[in-house]
């Protein structure tokens, strides 16, 4: 066993009062191969600012002038990552999934996830009453009431 020694003891890391965390099996299970690093850029700056339940709301032209994207660049950066189940997306929220044992699929949830893009293309402004209304339908289709 490698004997481990701190190299700069005046540079130790500590847990800072806002933390977040990468979880080491997206190494270790090889989940890296799934994206380009220029999705995973996007991922590092989506799990750092997201809140303790995996939510971030930043904009595309946040994200796009963070990372020197292009929108189009982005999007498939995004797409890479939803396509992993890394990460789920209904602009302009981003939710950092947990990881489990195994990602399984959830059919109620991506057809759910296809009307609400088709009503998200229809309705630029949402109320927040269409608001309230789009996160009930998402609470009765994934059965979390």
């Amino acid at each position: 066993m490698l004997n481990k020694k701190i190299l700069r003891p005046d540079r130790l890391r500590q847990v800072p009062a806002q933390f977040s965390w990468v979880d080491q099996r997206l190494v270790r299970e090889n989940f890296l191969r799934l994206a380009d690093p220029a999705a995973w850029s996007l991922y590092l700056v989506l799990v750092t600012v997201a809140d303790a339940q995996g939510l971030s709301y930043y904009s595309e032209a946040t994200l796009s002038r963070l990372l020197r994207m292009d929108p189009l660049q982005l999007a498939r950066c995004r797409q890479q990552l939803v396509e992993a189940s890394l990460v789920a997306y209904v602009k302009p929220l981003y939710h950092m999934r947990a990881f489990r044992d195994s990602f399984t699929s959830c059919p109620n949830a991506e057809k759910a996830h296809k009307h609400i893009a088709l009503y998200e293309n229809c309705a630029f402004s949402p109320t927040a009453e269409q608001i309230k209304q789009m996160v009930e339908a998402f609470k009765r289709v994934s059965g979390s009431r």
